[in-house]
């Protein structure tokens, strides 16, 4: 079974039903079902990005953006959401990030340039795979392995900042 990052982006009433169906159940049911386009699996492609970053010197701010990215803030009120129904509780349960910090977030996403991040992977697919934390059997381009989530979660958090939405994050 393979786990993958998993992002929702909801609007701040939707928590709020949510919270209030999990109070109402016996069982603690929050009924949620956000909409296919409002979810992103990211796979591991942003945690491969985060050891990228932590091996080559990047700025430090880089790897502590996309670590808030991926695992969300420590107060956020989802403890309702730490049901079978959202996730299946192998990791940590849900986390969230309220409406000003995803603005934050894609403030800092969007300022990211890919390609200079990814510059100074090695040129060595065995070596650069490894510096990111990739078996040795990975094959395929690592830059675009890498690139692809960074754009997918740029675009995910930017929406969400312009609905003025939270974004759910947990492993799956």
């Amino acid at each position: 079974m393979a786990l993958t990052q998993q992002f929702a982006r909801v609007a701040p009433d939707y928590l709020d039903r949510c919270r209030a169906s999990a109070l109402d159940s016996a069982s603690g049911v929050p009924n949620w079902d956000p909409p296919a386009e409002d979810l992103l699996d990211a796979g591991w492609g942003v945690w491969g990005l985060i050891r990228h970053c932590r091996a080559s010197g990047a700025a430090p701010g880089t790897a502590a953006l996309l670590e808030r990215t991926v695992s969300g803030d420590p107060d956020g009120d989802v403890a309702f959401l730490d049901h079978d129904e959202v996730y299946d509780g192998f990791a940590d349960p849900p986390r969230l990030l309220g409406p000003t910090a995803v603005a934050d977030i894609a403030h800092g996403l969007d300022a990211i340039d890919a390609a200079a991040l990814l510059a100074d992977l090695p040129d060595s697919p065995a070596e650069a795979a490894a510096m990111c934390g990739f078996g040795p059997e990975f094959a395929g381009d690592i830059r675009a392995h890498l690139a692809a989530p960074l754009a997918a979660v740029r675009q995910f958090y930017r929406e969400a900042a312009l609905r003025g939405w939270c974004v759910v994050v947990w492993v799956d």
